[in-house]
């Protein structure tokens, strides 16, 4: 799609139409493309993938438009239509754009110019490369003859490059809230300041649009919704996107009003990756997409629970697509917070949570969100992995309280204490919990067709849940993706009957749910997911366990000292932040002084509540323990060697980390 710009507008053209936009006044017209014969002062700068929307807050950031600058393609879902990733955008004002656009070969002399779409082929290489990348190096040292000593000196070898690896990551993120800090010392205005807001505003979208990885559209094909939806809404004369992942909604909604199809370009925000697979002589596609709601969307600690529509924070519809010949067979999961009204107010590692409603006003929100499911997936199976006792007993209590209230024959609870069943890194005993949902998994069957139609339909859905729902709802899900796949492999004559994966497909499968579990959790958490080495491998490692400390400690950082900022930004795009005074900077000094000073009162503002933190022990503590209690149980070595592990390994690096980010943030910017 061609971009013109006059002095006054900026002009789409794709065929034989055009879209204008008024720099001044954000308004669009639709006009026929030999318009632009009358137009003199008219100057192509280039070309777009397609429109995402507008951006606008009264008296603070005019209206941009922002537009697809580079894409890249994905793959093939519902052939033969390809999926592309949003890889760069380009912001449009009343200014020039802040990034040139790629060449229109059209109306520039360079022949050097390339499209911005690259082939699926090497979409695929480049998934293969950073698949491989993001999983090697974790080996055990299987050789039966080693001493003990020698694979514990091993461990610690392959250890060290997975630990300056997130090392790294926590340097990164501690010298961005470094040098926040930097600028609010040196500015009296701070976020007040119209330059400092518009600035920070158009920072921000790039960020979210630019580096996560997690936005994808489709020219010709609706990928909001899952295949099951999207044959059934083919036979309507006029089938509309899932209105719950089309996530620039909002910001086209003046195009919208247009009636005219040409321009609108429903985005999707979550994961899509399509891995070709071959069994003997036969070769098929496995692919996966998850779709993240826009309703109640936001981060970690800032997005709990339900709202009084019913919608929860973390909503993810993931489906699993195998694609073998003229057959689709497609299983849908999906995953939420447990949708009650709860937070985590405070600045600990792991603040304690609480219910913030009373039982009526909540069982009618629940109620309201259990109702759309129904409606959506015709049953519900809820499977619960919150601990029964400890911190999270409050949360599972309540819940299963709400699911007794409702009492719905449509509805099945089961509940899983994953951290009990699994203690010592022992994940492969989440098999009890996939042999206990096996008959609801096989009365629940999937979506099946072929060249002449459909064949079966799915008739419910997995909900499942942890309290981020990210790094234990993404072991579950992946095992009852596998279970499932099994079965379908014997349905197409792929595989015999009671036999696991083939082992061509056990390595393509598990990158798929390792790479969906980390660009979620980044999208909700800001870091990759936490026990990723298990869902990428197969196997739990300490390289595995060191990491996920780091991203622990990377997580906590990020929620006190980005989130904030980037929560607003999220609702500014959803059309919920409305008013200049709700923006909120996030006060990186101030909130280094609630960290440090427990004895202070926290400061009641934005998007933080109450609460205090003596960091250095209790981050310790909660990393040390939580993260590395299994050790224990690691490769069946002598309890001293076992705590040599603990006491001069796993402490002494955690220490070294937190010491260095609070020198970086206490000295390092005053």
């Amino acid at each position: 799609m061609e971009v013109f710009q006059t002095d006054s507008h900026y002009i789409f053209v794709k065929r034989d139409k055009s879209l204008w936009w008024n720099r001044k006044t954000s308004e669009f017209a639709i006009k026929a493309g030999w318009d632009l014969s009358s137009v003199d002062d008219i100057e192509c700068i280039g070309v777009t993938h397609g429109i995402v929307g507008v951006i606008s807050l009264p008296n603070v950031y005019d209206p941009h438009l922002v537009v697809i600058k580079e894409a890249t393609a994905v793959g093939v879902l519902y052939p033969p239509h390809l999926v592309y990733k949003i890889k760069s955008i380009c912001i449009l004002s009343a200014e020039e754009p802040d990034a040139e656009l790629s060449n229109c070969t059209k109306h520039t002399k360079s022949n050097q110019s390339t499209p911005t779409h690259s082939s699926a082929s090497t979409a695929a290489q480049n998934n293969n490369a950073n698949a491989t990348s993001g999983g090697g190096g974790t080996g055990s040292g299987s050789g039966s003859g080693s001493s003990k000593s020698t694979k514990l000196f091993e461990g610690m070898n392959k250890t060290w490059g997975a630990v300056k690896s997130a090392g790294n990551t926590i340097k990164n993120t501690t010298q961005q809230a470094a040098n926040m800090a930097t600028k609010q010392v040196k500015s009296s205005v701070g976020i007040r300041e119209p330059k400092h807001i518009e600035r920070r505003i158009t920072e921000e979208l790039h960020k979210i649009f630019d580096d996560t990885d997690s936005f994808y559209f489709s020219f010709d094909c609706d990928i909001t919704n899952n295949l099951q939806r999207h044959e059934a809404k083919m036979e309507e004369s006029q089938p509309q996107p899932d209105e719950r992942f089309f996530w620039n909604m909002h910001m086209i909604q003046d195009i919208l009003k247009m009636n005219d199809k040409t321009w609108i370009l429903p985005i999707i925000q979550g994961f899509v990756q399509v891995e070709p697979c071959v069994i003997g002589n036969e070769c098929f596609t496995l692919a996966l997409v998850s779709r993240r709601s826009r309703h109640r969307a936001g981060t970690r600690y800032k997005r709990r629970g339900v709202d009084e529509k019913g919608n929860c924070a973390n909503y993810v519809e993931t489906e699993q697509i195998l694609s073998f010949r003229h057959h689709q067979l497609s299983f849908t999961q999906v995953r939420g917070s447990v949708p009650i009204y709860w937070s985590q107010p405070g600045y600990k590692y792991r603040p304690p949570a609480r219910l913030d409603r009373g039982v009526a006003e909540t069982q009618q929100a629940f109620e309201l969100h259990f109702t759309k499911e129904l409606e959506t997936y015709g049953r519900v199976c809820i499977v619960n992995l919150v601990e029964q006792s400890g911190k999270e007993k409050l949360i599972g209590d309540a819940y299963a309280d709400h699911v007794i209230k409702y009492n719905n024959e449509l509805m099945i609870y089961v509940t899983f204490d994953f951290h009990d069943y699994c203690r010592g890194m022992r994940f492969e005993n989440v098999s009890a919990l996939i042999d206990a949902v096996g008959p609801e998994a096989g009365a629940m069957g999937f979506h099946w067709r072929d060249q002449r139609g459909m064949i079966c339909n799915q008739k419910s859905v997995f909900r499942v849940n942890c309290m981020d729902c990210l790094d234990r709802t993404n072991v579950v899900q992946t095992a009852i993706g596998k279970a499932v796949l099994e079965s379908q492999l014997v349905k197409l004559g792929l595989s015999p009957p009671y036999t696991p994966i083939p082992e061509q497909l056990k390595s393509p499968f598990m990158v798929l749910w390792a790479n969906n579990g980390d660009i979620i959790s980044r999208q909700y958490a800001g870091t990759n997911a936490l026990k990723g080495d298990y869902t990428r491998t197969g196997e739990r490692k300490i390289s595995g366990m060191m990491k996920d400390g780091m991203n622990s400690a990377n997580r906590f950082f990020i929620q006190n000292f980005a989130d904030s900022f980037r929560q607003c930004i999220i609702d500014l795009m959803l059309g919920q932040l409305k008013q200049a005074d709700e923006l909120q900077e996030d006060e990186v000094l101030g909130t280094i002084l609630q960290i440090l000073k427990p004895e202070t009162r926290a400061p009641i503002r934005g998007y933080y509540g109450v609460g205090v933190l003596a960091p250095e022990l209790k981050l310790l503590e909660s990393i040390v323990t939580t993260r590395c209690e299994a050790a224990d149980e690691v490769d069946g070595q002598a309890n001293e060697v076992r705590q040599f592990k603990l006491q001069f390994l796993v402490a002494p690096i955690v220490t070294v980390s937190c010491f260095i980010i609070s020198q970086k943030l206490l000295f390092g910017t005053l």
